[in-house]
C-alpha cells in the first residue's frame, strides 16, 4: 500500500500572519493553498474572515475558499473528504498542496481521519435545537463541557453539536470521534507560527480596526439585507457575532471595535492551546522532530524562505520518496 504523503501545514492563531506566509512561499515555489479555515468557506464574507483577496488567489490558487452561502453548514467531516479530493487532483497535476489554517478540527479531520458520524433522531433534535439556540455563547459552552469533558471549545455550533450528539446518543462526541476515527489522507508536517502576547495583542487590535475601515458592518448588512437570519451559520464567527449585536441594538456603536478585538484575543488564545496541546504530526526522517515552532515576528518572505529550505531537506533525504509520498 502507498503511504500517504507527507504535506506541510501552516497553523498558528489569527491574526499571525499565516496567510502573508503562505503567499509568499507561493512565490518561491509552485504550491496551492488548501484553506482549513472554516470561516472561508462563506460566500459573501470576505472581510471578517480575512480571506484572500482575489488578486492572491490569482497569483497563488487557492482551494476551499468561497464553497457554500452564509444560510449553510460545513462540517470538519465535509472539509476533510473536499480536501481528500483536492489532493488527489493536486497530486495528478503535480502541484504542491499546503495546507493552512487556524481551524484545529479541520485539520485534524484531514491528517487523523474522520470518524464514523452518530445517528441522530431528527424528531428529537430539533427541540434541543431550538434550546441551544436561545442560551448566550458562555451557557451553552459550559453545558457542552459538562457532558463532553473532552469538548475543546469552537463556538456556539460545535457546543450545540457536542450537546445533541451526548444526549442524542449516550455518548460523547469526543468518544465518537476516538474510538471510531479512521485513517487520515496525508500525513501532516507542521509549520506552527507564534508571536510574543503582546506582538499577537498588537496585531489583532490593526487587524479589527482595518476590518472596520474597509467595511464590516456594511459587509454584515449586505449579507442581512438578503434576507439571511441573523442567526444563520456565516454569521456566529468572531466579528460578524459583534456587528450582529450592535445592529440589533444590543450592543453600543461606540463598544463595536473594542467588543471584535476582546473576542478575537480570546479565540487567538484558545487556537493557541489547541495547537499545543492536539497537534500530532509525522516526524521527520531522522530526527524525531513533530511540529516546527518558527517566530513570525520576521517578514513573510524570510519565514517563507526558511520553511522552503527546511521541508526542501526533508523531500530530497535518502527516505525522500517515502516522505513526500511520490
Amino acid at each position: 500500500m502507498r503511504e500517504r504523503p507527507l504535506v506541510p501545514v501552516i497553523v498558528g492563531p489569527t491574526g499571525v500572519g499565516k496567510t502573508a506566509v503562505a503567499v509568499a512561499l507561493g512565490t518561491l515555489h509552485p504550491v496551492t493553498v488548501i484553506s482549513a479555515d472554516a470561516r472561508q468557506v462563506y460566500r459573501h464574507l470576505d472581510i471578517g474572515t480575512a480571506k484572500p483577496s482575489p488578486d492572491v488567489q490569482a497569483r497563488v490558487p487557492h482551494r476551499g475558499v468561497d464553497l457554500i452561502d452564509p444560510g449553510e453548514r460545513y462540517s470538519a467531516g465535509r472539509f476533510a473528504r473536499d480536501a481528500a479530493a483536492w489532493l488527489g487532483e493536486l497530486s495528478a497535476a503535480e502541484r504542491e498542496p499546503l495546507v493552512v489554517g487556524g481551524t484545529g478540527f479541520y485539520i485534524r479531520a484531514l491528517a487523523e481521519g474522520l470518524f464514523r458520524e452518530p445517528p441522530l433522531d431528527a424528531v428529537r433534535r430539533e427541540p434541543l435545537r431550538a434550546w441551544a439556540a436561545r442560551l448566550e455563547p458562555a451557557r451553552i459552552a459550559a453545558f457542552a463541557a459538562r457532558l463532553d469533558r473532552g469538548f475543546a471549545g469552537g463556538g456556539r455550533q460545535r457546543a450545540a453539536r457536542a450537546i445533541e450528539v451526548a444526549l442524542l446518543t449516550g455518548r460523547s462526541l469526543s468518544w465518537w470521534q476516538r474510538e471510531t476515527r479512521q485513517t487520515g489522507v496525508m500525513r501532516p508536517w507542521y509549520v506552527h507560527l507564534t508571536l510574543p502576547r503582546d506582538v499577537l495583542r498588537r496585531r489583532i487590535a490593526l487587524r479589527v480596526r482595518a476590518m472596520l475601515q474597509a467595511g464590516l458592518v456594511a459587509e454584515v448588512e449586505a449579507v442581512l439585507a438578503t434576507g439571511l437570519p441573523s442567526d444563520a451559520p456565516g454569521l456566529d464567527g468572531v466579528g460578524y457575532r459583534e456587528v450582529v449585536a450592535m445592529l440589533r441594538g444590543t450592543l453600543p456603536t461606540g463598544e463595536l471595535e473594542e467588543a471584535i478585538v476582546v473576542s478575537t484575543r480570546r479565540y487567538a488564545k484558545r487556537q493557541e492551546t489547541w495547537f499545543r496541546h492536539q497537534l500530532r504530526a509525522a516526524p521527520e526522517r531522522g530526527s524525531g522532530e513533530h511540529v516546527w515552532l518558527l517566530d513570525a515576528s520576521e517578514p513573510p518572505e524570510r519565514l517563507a524562505g526558511e520553511i522552503l529550505a527546511r521541508w526542501s531537506a526533508v523531500t530530497r533525504s535518502p527516505a525522500g520518496a517515502a516522505v513526500s509520498g511520490r
